[in-house]
């Protein structure tokens, strides 16, 4: 069976890659563009793995996708625009990439006839919620450029498995945090500033609340979903611990020894969502549930970041932090 994962040298999409060449017999192709979030020293070391091979291109390059796409069993697309901040500021590369990039994807693997086409999305289609917990059956409302693009992605994804039968899953999966995020997220900029002596910055009085699964049980909901999802689904991925970013940024400032001087409040993001919640009862009962506790989770990340410098100082540095 050969897979082509898009976006394999990003944070999910690497560790997916890792999970599959260990756990799995997939021959991989990744196809990367390699824009500001992807790292290629995230994979370097399974370069030479004869049962990987990497393309440098982009989803909306049709020639690319369409000869790609020849032998291809199972696409597991995780290419994506996926910071909120930065769709604020121009969001025309959510458009391009999350919603034109994936109709490409989809078009080619229609006509190459594949056997499954994975789509992976985000808690934050649904939108806020104050109190109660989004099902895949409740609709969806997105309140940001980025969570627009991709609910825009996925009415595409299901319009291709109503309109043509392609095979076709949907994942939604809640906040991720684990080693090789790029340092713009939460997790990582928090880890990465304390190492640095530097302070953390909290949007607001950080009340939003949001739900936490580690990358590599996320990664484990995919497989499960490859394997025994139903063709047409959606399953949303989510190990259930939910707090309010505050609670979250007290516990880092914890595990990294420090105290709350080390919070620098900043002002707070236009639209930002307050409460993400969803239920992931529906793949839990095809077999899958997390293997990590937050708190297990969090050290295992604390400590790749502390011992992984090198990974991520250049980025840092490009990025002016």
């Amino acid at each position: 069976m050969k897979m082509l994962v898009t976006g394999g040298l990003g944070f999910i999409g690497s560790n997916f890659i890792r999970k599959l060449l260990t756990e799995t017999e997939y021959d991989i192709v990744n196809l990367d563009k390699i824009t500001y979030a992807a790292n290629p020293e995230s994979l370097a070391d399974i370069e030479e793995n004869t049962k990987y091979i990497f393309v440098k291109g982009d989803i909306g390059d049709k020639n690319l996708v369409r000869d790609l796409m020849k032998d291809i069993d199972v696409v597991v697309n995780f290419a994506a625009e996926s910071h909120v901040d930065r769709s604020l500021q121009d969001y025309s590369p959510f458009i391009e990439t999350n919603i034109n990039g994936t109709v490409n994807l989809l078009q080619e693997a229609n006509e190459a006839n594949v056997k499954k086409f994975v789509h992976i999305s985000t808690d934050e289609v649904y939108g806020q919620t104050m109190d109660g917990t989004f099902t895949e059956e409740d609709k969806l409302h997105p309140r940001n450029p980025y969570s627009a693009s991709k609910a825009g992605a996925e009415m595409f994804v299901s319009a291709f498995n109503e309109t043509y039968g392609l095979p076709t899953i949907i994942t939604r999966s809640s906040n991720n945090y684990g080693p090789y995020q790029f340092p713009e997220k939460m997790m990582p900029v928090f880890v990465t500033n304390l190492i640095e002596g530097k302070k953390v910055p909290l949007y607001g009085e950080g009340l939003q609340i949001r739900e936490w699964t580690y990358v590599e049980d996320n990664c484990d909901g995919l497989l499960v979903a490859i394997e025994k999802g139903k063709t047409g689904d959606v399953y949303n991925v989510s190990a259930g611990n939910e707090l309010p970013n505050v609670e979250m940024t007290h516990k880092i400032l914890e595990k990294m020894g420090v105290g709350e001087d080390m919070i620098q409040k900043v002002e707070d993001r236009r639209g930002h969502d307050f409460r993400y919640s969803i239920d992931s009862s529906k793949i839990r009962n095809l077999g899958w549930e997390p293997k990590h506790t937050l708190d297990e989770g969090m050290d295992i990340t604390i400590k790749w970041y502390k011992e992984n410098k090198l990974w991520w100082e250049p980025l840092k540095r490009k990025l002016g932090k």
